[in-house]
Order: structure tokens, then C-alpha cells, then sequence
């Protein structure tokens, strides 16, 4: 089977000449020159990035998943071939649905007529991954179900062995291929695809960012019915909504699209800085609109993360970008450690303003953030700046949300729409208020350590023969109480403050 697929790979890659588009960058090495003059030269009608993206379609859903994800590293590919990919839809033709019985029944260990009270056959939805359908529980519930193609991991297992084979061989054939780590690159797909293959984690990802949305006026997000769910299997709340594509229903519904782009905006702010939990594949294929106007989310198998660290680069990033003090973009980029400490801030600043300043000549409406924040990256690399995972996940979801605004609305100023969002989440970060949150949550683990402390010298002196050692001790249990009494003092000071502010507040 494998020698079978490697040969449909070479058939393929001869037909819309990626061999030749590998060989052209390969002639500096002893193996592309020899393989140049054996391979004949072919002219094609079209552009190289689009014989990559119809090449990849016709080699199978695993590839076509590939070349999305692909897609994501802008700070690997050249724009053209970075635009091209994002094209991929990930559809191939549903599985048979008597073999979508037998994978349920095998899960539940009985006939899927007693699992659920009705099972439609026909699916509603397939992926590369996986298919739903829809039925229902015999409470009446009406439910989505999601059940994994059967041998898909083999499938992928296959794959990605030929993708990594592939990898190694560009690294080989090509001088240049070695900086952008196609071996790496391969190996992350095969991370995020295995993860996807586990749909008890997908369930885990919509019931974290239900709860997180609880009561939420503007995102719906199903819930999960546990019992039912499994690797294989996930079954969630059926959601009834129109796809956002469809414009024109959209329309006829009475749906307010400009209030629409916004509140897209709104949801990927709060996701972001709010949670650091949020949907990282939020193309078109996976939004509903409900009749109320608001959004449905579906499709939970890629999930972005963001660390207080991250908000805090990030939200700094970008409101010195509105504000066009490019000197705190810069020295952002070092406080949070992406570049080396040693970096010239002056310098940075001058390569940053260089990228940004022509941005501004423009209308604000029609500037795309996350185009602009792109290109940042791509200047940040000048400077030796390590790619961050969870950066570019957020770089490819905040493309997706602004693409999908302004679809809605031409006019849309996602500037001007996130600014107020981001100062007012910036001002919770900062000031009193926000000191007194975390001295709220310190406090306990404070609490429960601090009298420890004293006891746990005492023993590890005890058990030490050496004197440096017991006067090293002794010198952290001084520094130690010194401590206590800055923590003691620190306290009333913020005692004194709240009264001051209950005070203020009371004579007003």
C-alpha cells in the first residue's frame, strides 16, 4: 500500500510539476544538478502556488489538511504560495453509513437503535476526520453526532511517514530547505492532526468554551453529552442556525450585518484576552448564524492558547500600533522575552517603523490587522525572534475573523472596533483593582506556606553537618522574616487604600 501511494505522490507531483519547482531551488546542490538534467523542463499555464494547491487536492483529505495548516506558517512561505493554500477546503465525500453504525455500535456494545431513540442515515457533514449526523436521545433531545472515519488512522499513519520521507528529501535536494524546517513543520502537522483524532478532547475544548460563554448574548456553543462520548465518538446539542455564507438568507432573516462583524470582533477579543481559550479554525465552513443574530460556533478539534504572557505582549502590541509608538512595540517584543535581551531597541524600532508607517497613509477601514500583524512577525525574525506556536495560531484566526467582518461589512474598522475592548482590558490589568485580585489569589498559597517556612529551616539545618550550609540557612530564615513583616506592612498599606476608597465613595 505505501510503495502504491508513493507512486501516486510521484505521478501527481509530475502532473502539476512540483518537481520541477523543488529542482529549481535544488540546482546549487550535486543531487538537484543531476536530477535537472535527467528531468525535463515543462512549461506550465499556471503559477506555481496554484499547481501546489490543486496538486495537494488531488493526493487526498490528509494532504489537503497539510497545505491548510501549511497555510498558517506566512513566516515560512512566500505570500502568493500562503494565500493559495488557504483556498483548501477540507471536503471529501461522506463514508458509508453502514459503516458509521458499525463504529457506534462497536462504542456503545448494542444496536444504535437502542443507543438513540432516532439515527438519521444520511450524514449532514464530512470531513477528512470525520462525519455527523444527526438524531436523537430518548428524552427527546435532539442531538449532533460526530463519529471518527473508520481507518483514518492508519490512513495518517501512512502519510505522514511519506510526508516526513518528502521533508528530509527537500532538506537534501535543496541549500535553503534546512531554514524552513520541512521536517519540523511536518512534525507539528502530525501533532495537531493526532490530536484531532481524539474527540473526547474536542468535547473537552466545546465544554470549556460553553462555560466560558455561559449567558453570553453574542456566541452560542452546543453542549456535551457526556455519557455518549468517547475517542471515536461525540455527541453534542444539535444547533439551528443559517451558514454565515449564506448572505442572502441572512438578509432576508433581518440579520443586521454591521452589528454582525462586530460582535465576530467582540467574540475573538474575548476569547483572546478574556480567556486565553480560543477557536482557531473559525472559517465560514464552521460559523451558523442563529435567528437571533447570534453566532454559533461549531468544529472544537483546533483550540488556541494564550498565557498571561502572551495577552499582555499582545495587548501592549497593539495598542502602541494604534497609538504609533513604535519604541513600545519594540521594547514589548523584549519584555516578553520573543527577542534577546541584547537586541538594539533603537534599531528594532527603525525596522518596525519601516514596516508600519506607510500602514497609516491609509484609511484605518482599510487596513488589515492581521496582515499588519504579520509583518511584524516577519520584522521580528530580522531580530532573531523564535516563532511562537500560539502566536501564529492566533495570526491565522485573526485573519479568519477579519476576512469573515468585512465580508459582512466592506466598511468595517477592526481597528477602531477592538481599541475600546483592548483599553478597557488593559486598565483591568493595571491599577489598584487589578492588585487586589491577585493579592486575592496569592493570599491562600501565602497563607498555607508561610508558616512552614521556619520549621522547614529548622529540620533542613538539623540534617546538616556543614556550617556554610547552616549559616546559608540561617541567613534565608532573616531574609525570610523580613519578608513577613514587608508582607504584614503590605497588606495595611492596602487596608488604608480600600478605606480611603470606601471613604471617597461613601462621601460622594
Amino acid at each position: 500500500m505505501r510503495l502504491l501511494r508513493l507512486a501516486k505522490i510521484a505521478l501527481v507531483s509530475l502532473r502539476f510539476g512540483l518537481d520541477q519547482m523543488i529542482l529549481d531551488k535544488a540546482s546549487t546542490t550535486r543531487p538537484g544538478e543531476w536530477l535537472r538534467r535527467i528531468i525535463p523542463r515543462r512549461r506550465f499555464a499556471e503559477p506555481g502556488a496554484v499547481r501546489m494547491r490543486r496538486a495537494l487536492e488531488s493526493l487526498g483529505p490528509i494532504f489537503v489538511k497539510f497545505g491548510q495548516v501549511l497555510s498558517t506558517r506566512r513566516d515560512l512561505l512566500p505570500p502568493d504560495l500562503a494565500e493559495e493554500l488557504a483556498k483548501l477546503q477540507d471536503r471529501v465525500p461522506p463514508f458509508p453509513t453502514e459503516q458509521a453504525i458499525a463504529r457506534l455500535e462497536a462504542e456503545f456494545g448494542r444496536p444504535v437503535d437502542d443507543v438513540f431513540k432516532r439515527f438519521e442515515r444520511t450524514p449532514v457533514a464530512s470531513a477528512s476526520i470525520a462525519q455527523v449526523h444527526f438524531g436523537e436521545l430518548h428524552d427527546g433531545t435532539e442531538v449532533a453526532i460526530k463519529i471518527l472515519r473508520p481507518g483514518i488512522e492508519e490512513i495518517i499513519d501512512h502519510d505522514l511517514t511519506l510526508m516526513d520521507a518528502g521533508a528530509a528529501l527537500i532538506e537534501r535536494l535543496w541549500s535553503e530547505g534546512r531554514r524552513f524546517k520541512p521536517r519540523e513543520v511536518v512534525a507539528e502537522f502530525a501533532k495537531y492532526l493526532r490530536d484531532e483524532l481524539d474527540l473526547m478532547r474536542e468535547a473537552a475544548n466545546c465544554s470549556q468554551l460553553r462555560r466560558n460563554f455561559k449567558d453570553s448574548p453574542l456566541l452560542q456553543v452546543p453542549e456535551v453529552y457526556w455519557d455518549y462520548c468517547s475517542s471515536t465518538v461525540m455527541v453534542m446539542q444539535k444547533m439551528v442556525g443559517t451558514p454565515i455564507s449564506q448572505k442572502e438568507v441572512l438578509r432576508e432573516q433581518g440579520i443586521d450585518f454591521t452589528a454582525l462583524s462586530r460582535a465576530g470582533v467582540e467574540i475573538f477579543f474575548t476569547q483572546v484576552f478574556r480567556d486565553g481559550f480560543f477557536h482557531a479554525d473559525m472559517h465560514p465552513g464552521n460559523i451558523l448564524v442563529a435567528a437571533n443574530g447570534q453566532y454559533i460556533a461549531l468544529d472544537f478539534g483546533i483550540i488556541g492558547t494564550l498565557e498571561e504572557r502572551d495577552k499582555q505582549y499582545l495587548a501592549q502590541n497593539f495598542l502602541a500600533f494604534f497609538r504609533r509608538d513604535y519604541r513600545r512595540v519594540a521594547q514589548a517584543h523584549i519584555d516578553a522575552g520573543w527577542v534577546p535581551a541584547t537586541t538594539r531597541v533603537d534599531e528594532f524600532e527603525g525596522a518596525i517603523r519601516a514596516v508600519c508607517e506607510p500602514i497609516f497613509d491609509r484609511p484605518l477601514k482599510d487596513i488589515s490587522f492581521g496582515k499588519s500583524l504579520l509583518r511584524l512577525f516577519q520584522t521580528a525574525r530580522r531580530f532573531h525572534m523564535e516563532v511562537q506556536p500560539q502566536l501564529v495560531m492566533l495570526q491565522k484566526t485573526l485573519l479568519n475573523v477579519e476576512g469573515l467582518g468585512r465580508d459582512l461589512d466592506p466598511d468595517l474598522d477592526l481597528w477602531k472596533t477592538a481599541t475600546p475592548f483592548l483599553e478597557r482590558w488593559m486598565n483591568e490589568q493595571m491599577g489598584w483593582r487589578a492588585f487586589a485580585r491577585h493579592l486575592a489569589d496569592e493570599a491562600p498559597g501565602w497563607a498555607a506556606s508561610l508558616p512552614q517556612i521556619p520549621r522547614l529551616v529548622h529540620q533542613a539545618l538539623e540534617r546538616q553537618d556543614s556550617p556554610a550550609l547552616r549559616d546559608q540557612m540561617q541567613r534565608l530564615a532573616r531574609v525570610q522574616q523580613r519578608q513577613n513583616r514587608r508582607f504584614t506592612a503590605l497588606v495595611i498599606a492596602l487596608l488604608a487604600l480600600l478605606a480611603c476608597e470606601l471613604w471617597r465613595n461613601f462621601s460622594a
